[in-house]
């Protein structure tokens, strides 16, 4: 490398390093990129099961857990859903709206990685792959205040963004660094931990869903805090599917949560309307209709076996009630989560209590930005992770 100062380096090359990057530099600065893997985007390009699922047609701060709701009000407000949209349509990126808003590539995750690459092409960016930053040193006397000292050889800068990430998936570049750093000027980091995740059980719960894996229907989830409607995965480690992840952003361990297997039909309803309607039938015959098949039957089986092929003028409507109770408020205490390796985001990071919400700066830490994931700022599952990344992103662009 022949010019070792920059007007800004970014460590990091995901989504909120690039969009970083491309903001400062289409600015007039000049701006390195330093990504510790072989690859920029990973994340992008793994996201949305190889599509992209890059933003929602509907974000507000609701979406976002922080401890400080009001934080990502003014980056979100700043750079929005629209905006991001206004950009892909700019590269002629065809794209869809799967459910609940999300937006996903027509074709492929790797569209809007080129998008990235094409943006700071255009901005004279330069990005290098394989970089470990080792140290970094402050000269608050100097223009270039920051100094790192890499794999790479020394580089300088005047504004420093750390857009290193969380812990979450490790073989994508998930590390501590950002964590790290923080902590180096001062910083407070609340606790980590992986979200956006699926749940793990043990013992006969566990042999209960091992036995339905792959398994998926329509619930509501909830903890006491919070609840979602989506879809459910039975897998041979627990419960997984868009509810599971959702909820995940919300439950502590020790904790339980409920979910209702049927939330859109009254199963009390149903089975007492077919013991009027055809008394010989039985309870699986019944759930049949209102859930998949091997559920249902699984669900006979572990709960009520003495109930199996009995027909439902032999069973009391109180007995029918309680089973419809049972479905419709079944509570499990997961064990745990699978972990930072599966879990598409980390929950907790960099508090922001000294972090600028307009600017993403550190206070009393001139030119230093802390953006996207490595913040205390967690999204739901549909896009909006990625949203808080390009609008975090954008707005420490368009400061550093």
């Amino acid at each position: 490398m022949d010019k070792r100062d920059f007007d800004v380096i970014v460590l990091g090359g995901g989504a909120a390093g690039l969009m970083a990057a491309a903001t400062a530099g289409q600015r007039g600065r000049s701006v390195l990129v330093l990504e510790k893997s072989n690859k920029i985007g990973k994340k992008i390009l793994m996201s949305g099961g190889g599509r992209c699922n890059f933003t929602n047609l509907d974000v507000s701060s609701d979406e976002f857990i922080c401890h400080n709701p009001h934080f990502v009000k003014s980056a979100l407000s700043q750079y929005t859903q629209w905006d991001f949209i206004a950009l892909v349509n700019k590269h002629g990126i065809a794209y869809h709206e799967k459910t609940l808003g999300q937006l996903f590539c027509d074709d492929s995750s790797k569209d809007i990685l080129k998008m990235f690459e094409v943006e700071c092409q255009d901005a004279g960016i330069e990005i290098q792959t394989n970089v470990e930053t080792l140290e970094v040193v402050v000269k608050s006397a100097e223009k270039s205040r920051y100094f790192l000292e890499t794999n790479i050889g020394s580089l300088s800068c005047e504004s420093l963004i750390v857009a290193t990430g969380g812990l979450s998936i490790p073989t994508l570049g998930g590390s501590g660094f950002g964590y790290q750093l923080a902590e180096q000027f001062g910083l407070v980091r609340n606790n980590t931990e992986a979200s956006l995740v699926p749940l793990t059980l043990t013992g006969q719960l566990l042999d209960f869903t091992n036995s339905l894996s792959g398994v998926s229907l329509p619930v509501r989830v909830g903890v006491t805090t919070r609840e979602f409607s989506e879809g459910l995965l039975f897998t041979h480690r627990g419960l997984s599917g868009p509810a599971i992840l959702q909820i995940s952003n919300y439950w502590n361990l020790g904790e339980t949560i409920e979910i209702d297997l049927s939330p859109e039909c009254d199963i009390a309803d149903a089975l007492l309307k077919q013991k009027s309607a055809r008394p010989a039938a039985t309870i699986i015959q019944v759930l049949n209709k209102l859930l998949p098949k091997s559920l249902a039957v699984e669900i006979v089986a572990q709960w009520w076996p003495e109930l199996d092929n009995v027909p439902l003028q032999e069973i009391t409507d109180a007995k029918l009630k309680d089973i419809s109770e049972q479905m419709h408020h079944w509570e499990i205490k997961p064990s745990g989560t699978e972990g930072y390796r599966t879990a598409e985001v980390t929950r907790g990071g960099v508090d922001v209590d000294k972090i600028s919400s307009k600017t993403m700066q550190a206070q009393g830490h001139d030119g230093l930005f802390f953006i996207g994931e490595v913040l205390d700022v967690t999204g739901h599952l549909g896009g909006y992770n990625f949203q808080w990344a390009w609008s975090s992103g954008y707005v420490a662009g368009l400061n550093a």
